[in-house]
């Protein structure tokens, strides 16, 4: 039977993959009583998402997946965790298994920063928000200040085609191409993409 893993899955978690997401809400949910207490108000991570970080190593044999896919994700790690997680995610691969991925696009945000300069008021300000690279506001709470420790909401390395793609080399994959919504060899993949996540994103697609 072929194995699928999504990492970084949010409230997306497809039946037929194993989806993992790091975040510290899951890790509070998962607290028997306490967690539904602590998260009454908030959204509740689907129950079949397991606790796992990519970047400390998901509980997956070496060579043991077919196909592994993240969406928004890889920006959301510095630099160096972002070159451990591609070496456990190619780690965790088969021989010829498929990874693939979606990442915000830096050179798309830096079109619309220059597009949009003398009409902006504030064109800094936009780039910003818009690529997520800014702190607006600290909240000062108990919750919020564990989230900021451990959790990885804010963007941290943006990247482009050229870029990730070399990346993705340096890492040892191969047939390294970018890639559409929808338009992946395996089937399943369509399961955990969702088209919305390829708007202005850099989308590729490689082998072990």
């Amino acid at each position: 039977m072929k194995k699928y893993v999504q990492y970084g899955c949010g409230f997306s978690a497809p039946n037929g993959w194993v989806n993992y997401d790091a975040s510290p809400t899951l890790r509070f949910e998962r607290i028997p009583l306490l967690g539904k207490v602590l998260t009454r108000n908030s959204m509740r991570f689907p129950a079949n998402v397991k606790y796992g970080d990519i970047v400390k190593g998901l509980p997956e044999k070496a060579n043991s997946c077919d196909g592994v896919f993240c969406s928004h994700v890889l920006e959301h790690l510095a630099y160096n965790d972002f070159q451990t997680a591609l070496a456990n995610t190619y780690l965790i691969l088969k021989p010829g298994g498929i990874f693939r991925g979606v990442v915000p696009d830096l050179g798309a945000a830096i079109e619309n920063y220059i597009e949009n300069f003398d009409s902006s008021e504030s064109p800094a300000s936009d780039f910003m928000k818009f690529t997520m690279l800014g702190i607006e506001t600290r909240k000062k709470d108990i919750f919020s200040a564990f989230v900021n420790a451990f959790g990885n909401s804010k963007h941290l390395w943006m990247w482009d085609y050229k870029s990730i793609s070399f990346e993705l080399s340096k890492a040892g994959f191969k047939n390294i191409r970018s890639c559409e919504f929808g338009d992946s060899i395996d089937g399943q993949f369509s399961l955990a993409e969702d088209a919305n996540r390829f708007w202005k994103a850099v989308a590729f697609e490689c082998e072990k």
